[in-house]
Formats: C-alpha cells, structure tokens, sequence
C-alpha cells in the first residue's frame, strides 16, 4: 500500500480546474477573492495575499485543529456616502469578508510560523524543517 502523500495537495482546491475551461479568467476578474501567491524555496514556503487598503488588524492567520492554516479577512466599511457630495453609481471597490483554508504539507514547521502586512499584501512565511530537525523527528519504538 502506498502512502497518502499530503504534500501534492495543499494548494487550495480554487487553482485546480482553473487552466481546463477558457473563461476562467474572466470569472477570476468578477471574484471579489484576493489573488493568492505561493512560492516555495528550500527552506520555506512563502503566501501572499494581496489585499490592497487592509492593514494587519483586518487580518486573522492561525492553524485549525486539523492542522490546516486558516486565513480570514474582514473589513467593516463604514457608511461614507454621508460625507461625500455624491453617491455610488458602481461599487466594487471593497473586500468584506475572506477565508481561506490551506493543509499544509507535513515538512512545515508549525511552531515557526510567522505572518506581516507590507504595501496591501499580507506575507506569511512556513518554514521547513530542517534535515537536522527532520532526523530528530524520527523515533525508534521499542517493542515489549
């Protein structure tokens, strides 16, 4: 029996599909979803979340007890038509609510996580374990 390997399937299941029907552009461009980067070195993943005009406290970025990340975002927008002079005739100009969930791939070290908002986009950094670590990791059971 072969293992189940998790690693090949933590992207979320939003990228699969997307490259077999040819108008998946144009439903990304009516998504109200931010557009989300992974990019992978040898020592860490990285996630970007582009969310321009959100700061950090709009943010919420924590492991579930599946051991999934779970990105959320929310922005409550305010009623500003009272101090402009005009109305909205169009408004697609606003994120209200995010989540995302991503299982993570088993060489990322949980404990090491760590996440930061720069210029609108929302970075969060999984480190991998380290070949050290990894060798530490292993244990031998003993059988009585």
């Amino acid at each position: 029996m072969t293992p189940v390997r998790r690693n090949q399937d933590w992207l979320p299941t939003l990228f699969n599909g997307w490259f077999d029907n040819d108008d998946w552009m144009m439903r990304r461009a009516n998504s109200t979803a931010p557009a989300i980067n992974v990019f992978e070195t040898e020592k860490d993943y990285t996630v970007e979340l582009a969310a321009p005009g959100m700061t950090k406290e709009n943010f919420n970025v924590h492991i579930d007890e599946e051991n999934n990340l779970v990105i959320s975002m929310e922005k409550k927008t305010e009623n500003e038509d009272n101090k402009k002079n005009g109305r909205y005739l169009r408004r697609e100009f606003s994120y209200t609510k995010f989540q995302q969930t991503m299982i993570l791939p088993d060489d990322v070290d949980r404990e090491k996580i760590v996440a930061h908002v720069e210029n609108g986009v929302l970075n969060i950094a999984l480190p991998k374990f380290t070949k050290e670590e990894k060798e530490k990791a292993k244990r031998v059971i003993d059988i009585a």
